[in-house]
């Protein structure tokens, strides 16, 4: 299952968001992959997640496989969705 989420908070993927990110992808067995540019990262790496370094505005492509993909999905969607609770 593959979507591509925007950045929408005015921040884009600092420390805070990243750190969202990975304890939201943590949470699901499937195997979670955020796509920039020309990288691809593991979304349950704290490092790589920060490696991004996506600004606001950024697409990312999310590509989830395994057997709780549509759950993660849905949660990743939700977190981005809501700007990291960064917007005003």
């Amino acid at each position: 299952m593959e979507k591509t989420i925007t950045v929408i908070n005015p921040l884009g993927l600092h420390a805070r968001p990243a750190a969202k990110i990975v304890d939201c992808a943590a949470r699901f067995t499937s195997d979670i992959r955020i796509g920039y540019q020309s990288q691809e990262i593991d979304a349950k790496s704290i490092m790589s997640v920060l490696m991004l370094a996506a600004p606001c505005g950024a697409e990312l492509s999310i590509a989830v496989r395994g057997d709780d993909e549509s759950d993660a999905m849905m949660a990743l969607e939700a977190l981005f969705a809501s700007g990291f609770d960064e917007l005003e």
